[in-house]
């Protein structure tokens, strides 16, 4: 039996953000599998690139497909770095470079344990949110690049498939709050991990030639 096993933070776990009634992404994953397959959540609501370890010690033993959607909640923990001063835009890029070291760091180790499995598995990049000051959109988009080139790079250098989440969740109602999603970005990324685990193809796929 095909298994699949959603590991990350709340862009898997939403269901406390969601109306009464309205599908979670573990629903809606279930709903768009093939009969027959079965899908477990192991995300966790505020995880981080280290509390995945903790995720896989609880990994189904008949696993046969892990999705990573984490990111999300370390840049949220930097997000200080858009309101200190600094004296030069050479002292800034200084900052970020050091943010992103961390950053690389830790996802690198994290996804090491992942890939010891050697299950197919898929990453996500980190959505671009909805925050409802057009200047702080524009800062967060900025910073969030910062991330999601550790994820992208990671994800190809390692021949890992990759969901956007920045192309998906792409219009206002995919968010039921500024970063979490809503029942109907939900829907669109479980369409989106539908399609990757089981190969139900609905649209032409980019190539990315890393060698």
């Amino acid at each position: 039996m095909n298994h699949v096993v959603l590991l990350g933070d709340s862009v898997f776990d939403n269901g406390a953000y969601l109306r009464p009634g309205e599908p979670d992404v573990l629903a809606l994953v279930q709903a768009k599998l093939p009969n027959g397959w079965h899908v477990t959540m192991r995300a966790v609501d505020g995880a981080v690139t280290t509390g995945i370890e903790h995720q896989l010690a609880r990994l189904p033993q008949d696993a046969s497909h892990l999705v990573l959607s984490v990111g999300g909640n370390d840049a949220l923990g930097n997000s200080g770095i858009l309101r200190e001063s600094a004296r030069s835009v050479a002292e800034v890029m200084t900052r970020i470079a050091d943010m992103r070291d961390s950053f690389a760091r830790s996802y690198r180790k994290m996804l090491d344990l992942v890939v010891a499995h050697h299950l197919p598995t898929a990453l996500c990049t980190i959505y671009d949110a909805r925050f409802p000051d057009p200047q702080e959109q524009r800062q967060a988009v900025a910073a969030l690049c910062v991330f999601n080139d550790v994820i992208t790079r990671e994800a190809f250098s390692r021949r890992l498939d990759l969901i956007d989440l920045r192309l998906l969740c792409n219009e206002h109602d995919d968010y039921a709050n500024p970063i979490e999603p809503s029942a109907k970005g939900g829907d669109k990324i479980a369409g989106a991990i539908a399609q990757v685990v089981a190969g139900n193809t609905i649209f032409p796929r980019s190539q990315v030639y890393a060698e």
